[in-house]
């Protein structure tokens, strides 16, 4: 197949003048290379397309592609992951990972636990801050947490996120309502284990590819998985293999989690995020259905590797679950990949 690449270079955008913490959620240069390689050892044409902007440009061009990798974040809006899968919606063009309803609902944190509430599946309980009034409503135990609405990668949330006193939860709303620009999420605060859960395919195809408990060593912000801590996680996080066979909380984590990937109707490949109660039941903190591809890096390869599903596997199970979508057969089924098949 003919794939082209849709993403947004961070360094592109740090050219342009943004910040750090803006552009957090962007790729790097050799996450491109990395994904465009393992598509061509799997026997397919690649053409790097890059932003939403270029996609829109080479669509008016006449531009058309087989299928299209997709992991593109956008820049702005709570609808900005959304922006790449609805334009190639209306060309007709398939493409990786979810569709734009729920890049959007996914991308609201507050709206993915009204859904997972309604399902009958955990999540702590929580309140949205959108103006200064509404702090004041909050009705919930201390100790709390709060994170902007609508941002991943850990933005938002530092040492200060962990909020035990009606001070120091206004002045953590204030703060984030002033730098993000959007409301913020506050929850009931999860004091137990964390773990990230990697998830491919589609549906009732969907399968848990593997579990990592995410630990903060001593150096590290505590009390959360935040910006710095993810941005240093080779010095501040250890990323322990975990087993549903071994450790019934994550048994637990792992069936909750894949019953959220169905209800909410994620495609491909992504992942989920669980933190353990005072009890120690797992409760779902956030749905990312458009994980980080870095093969090192990134939380959904780094499962993968764990369980010895080799980076170009796991895109081929990613690759293969859109096709099957879209009804391009077996796309990846003969030749090259058969040298990467692993076990899940």
């Amino acid at each position: 197949m003919r794939i082209g690449l849709t993403y947004d270079l961070r360094d592109e955008y740090l050219a342009m003048g943004y910040g750090e913490e803006e552009t957090a959620e962007f790729d790097r240069i050799s996450t491109i290379e990395s994904i465009e390689d393992a598509l061509r050892r799997l026997g397919h044409q690649t053409d790097r397309i890059g932003h939403a902007r270029s996609l829109a440009a080479r669509l008016v061009a006449g531009d058309r592609w087989d299928l299209v990798f997709n992991i593109a974040e956008g820049l702005t809006g709570i609808g900005r992951e959304a922006q790449v899968p609805a334009m190639l919606d209306a060309f007709g063009i398939p493409y990786t990972f979810s569709d734009p309803l729920v890049m959007s609902l996914t991308l609201h944190k507050g709206m993915t636990k009204r859904i997972l509430r309604d399902g009958g599946l955990p999540t702590p309980p929580f309140a949205e801050v959108a103006a200064a009034g509404d702090i004041d409503g909050i009705r919930l135990p201390f100790p709390l947490f709060a994170k902007p609405l609508a941002e991943g990668t850990g933005k938002g949330i530092d040492g200060g996120s962990v909020l035990r006193t009606p001070v120091e939860l206004r002045a953590r709303c204030l703060d984030l309502l002033e730098r993000f620009r959007q409301p913020v999420l506050v929850e009931t605060y999860l004091p137990g284990r964390e773990f990230t859960v990697g998830i491919t395919g589609t549906g009732e195809a969907a399968r848990v590819v593997g579990t990592l408990e995410v630990v903060l060593l001593d150096q590290a912000e505590s009390g959360a998985y935040t910006y710095v801590n993810k941005e240093q996680c080779e010095e501040l996080v250890e990323y322990r293999r975990v087993t549903a066979q071994e450790d019934p909380a994550v048994a637990r984590s792992e069936e909750i989690c894949l019953a959220a990937w169905r209800l909410l109707g994620c495609r491909d490949g992504g992942r989920l995020d669980v933190r353990c109660d005072e009890a120690g039941r797992p409760q779902i903190m956030e749905v990312n259905p458009l994980a980080g591809m870095h093969p090192e890096h990134s939380d959904l390869p780094m499962i993968a590797t764990a369980e010895n599903v080799p980076y170009v596997e796991l895109v081929r199970r990613i690759v293969d679950s859109a096709a099957a979508r879209a009804g391009i057969p077996s796309p990846t089924a003969k030749g090259p990949a058969h040298a990467c098949d692993a076990p899940a």
